[in-house]
């Protein structure tokens, strides 16, 4: 197990991709301190990681406050003498239209998500820095941070902010030895299930079998088990050499991100005013980039009502 002797964090481990995490995590020998609002999900987390073997305590506490950063800190050390890893998992959706969202939709989903993950992450690099022998941050983003989706100006803003912070702290940590990485999943989870596209890889998954190679290998879709396993790489001493990215992972598909970077470059002596952009910007830009994720066709044996 590659993992014995360390000790985790995981936010948001009461069921799903966090639930996954934690479990993977326990699987490779950590010790790991399970989060969830819920306290029947935590504790019901907790029973499954420890009935397969593992060992796990529950913090019950909604991420965002300081004080839950602290007690999930505190929680790793007081009952395991230590921290190793933390995963940044928790989260809400408050979809709706930029027209309709409400300072409490959007304050909501930033608290738990942006918010969540910076005082979780500040307190476990105060403590990792202090313990001395590096660590490993990974937090969770999504492919709506990297390109936008309709009706989630919310989640989109903090998965983006997510990737952003996490790239600065790589940065920060690295003379600590502290690698922090973003993981972009994409798996069957509530939020897909009401998606119709996706319907048919959802109903294979709910019936334990093997969703169709269209989702697996062309959309890189599949279930949370597949995710699990690059929490664990990342987690482990063999991903040391690795930091500041943000990797991309679903079905049978990897993929490494890019940072963002120039894709055209122009210039103009006396610079760039109004008229010379008009005359000029569509020949000095080149094509313009693609907003959101467009899915290729669903087979016909694949679609559902």
């Amino acid at each position: 197990m590659t993992l014995t002797g360390k000790v985790a964090i995981v936010t948001g481990s009461g069921r799903g991709l966090g639930l996954a995490y934690a479990q993977e995590l326990a699987r490779q020998g950590a010790s790991v301190v399970v989060n969830d609002v819920d306290e029947t999900a935590a504790a019901e987390a907790v029973d499954a990681i420890v009935g397969a073997g593992g060992t796990a305590t529950a913090v019950v506490a909604p991420v965002g406050p300081t004080e839950t950063a602290k007690a999930l800190v505190d929680a790793a050390f007081d009952t395991y003498g230590r921290l190793d890893i933390v995963v940044t998992n928790a989260g809400v959706l408050r979809d709706t239209v930029l027209w309709k969202m409400s300072d409490d939709d959007f304050d909501t989903v930033i608290g738990v998500h942006l918010r969540g993950t910076f005082t979780v992450v500040r307190e476990a690099a105060i403590r990792l820095r202090e313990q001395g022998e590096g660590g490993r941050i990974i937090a969770i983003g999504s492919p709506t941070g990297q390109r936008g989706n309709f009706g989630q100006t919310n989640y989109a803003a903090a998965k983006a902010g997510i990737v952003g912070m996490v790239r600065t702290w790589a940065m920060e940590l690295k003379k600590a030895g502290i690698t922090v990485n973003a993981v972009i999943p994409v798996a069957a989870t509530a939020m897909t299930a009401t998606v119709p596209y996706f319907a048919a890889a959802v109903e294979a998954d709910e019936k334990g079998e093997a969703m169709p190679a269209f989702f697996r290998h062309d959309l890189g879709f599949g279930t949370s088990a597949d995710v699990s396993g690059l929490i664990a790489y990342l987690a482990s001493d063999e991903a040391s050499g690795v930091t500041g990215q943000a990797i991309g992972v679903g079905g049978d598909r990897l993929q490494l991100w890019s940072h963002p970077e120039p894709v055209a470059t122009a210039y103009r002596e006396g610079g760039w005013t109004y008229d010379a952009l008009v005359e000029s910007f569509p020949e000095a830009v080149g094509a313009l980039q693609s907003v959101g994720e467009t899915f290729p066709p669903l087979p016909e044996d694949l679609q559902r009502p």
